[in-house]
């Protein structure tokens, strides 16, 4: 069973979901029908519920954490994929904000420099949005790409964070 909670954030909705093993989803979206059908895509055989207690007391600690500078989120995390999935996350929560890298650097840090498609396909299977910064990942020439939760966010993601390194 997974329970989740709904909020406002600055990048808009956020839905964030645990199971009895910790934070196991963060979706971004417009408005929270879209989120509750996302939960339910990413979780089919799941049973799902809504929380009354802002899921206690995470979904606050997780809007901060969108919100505020991403130096760590004090949660309990279950993070599930695949070994090359979770070695690709690993290698992105190494990523200090305010940097990018693009996903030919990224494949070669996993030590796969050939695997360039299997390092975006495991960005894009990413559960945790913020958590696991796959927003932190470019295009080769600099640009943004596709990001599950909108490039507009992953822009202001990326600008909010740059600002802050600048300023430290």
């Amino acid at each position: 069973m997974i329970r989740y909670a709904i909020d406002h954030c600055s990048l808009g909705w956020v839905l964030a979901g645990a199971n009895d093993k910790g934070l196991c989803c963060i979706e971004l979206g417009d408005d929270p029908d879209s989120l509750r059908s996302a939960l339910q895509s990413r979780f089919p055989d799941t049973t799902l519920e809504q929380a009354t207690d802002n899921l206690g007391g995470m979904l606050p600690k997780v809007v901060r954490f969108i919100d505020g500078p991403q130096s760590g989120l004090d949660l309990p995390l279950c993070i599930e994929g695949t070994v090359f999935q979770k070695t690709v996350w690993e290698a992105l929560r190494a990523i200090p904000a305010g940097e990018t890298v693009s996903y030919t650097e990224l494949a070669a840090k996993v030590g796969r420099p050939k695997a360039i498609r299997a390092v975006a396909g495991a960005c894009a299977a990413n559960r945790l949005a913020v958590v696991i910064p796959c927003h932190r990942v470019v295009r080769s020439d600099g640009n943004l790409s596709g990001y599950r939760w909108g490039v507009d966010r992953k822009r202001a993601l990326l600008a909010r964070e740059a600002s802050r390194r600048a300023a430290a």
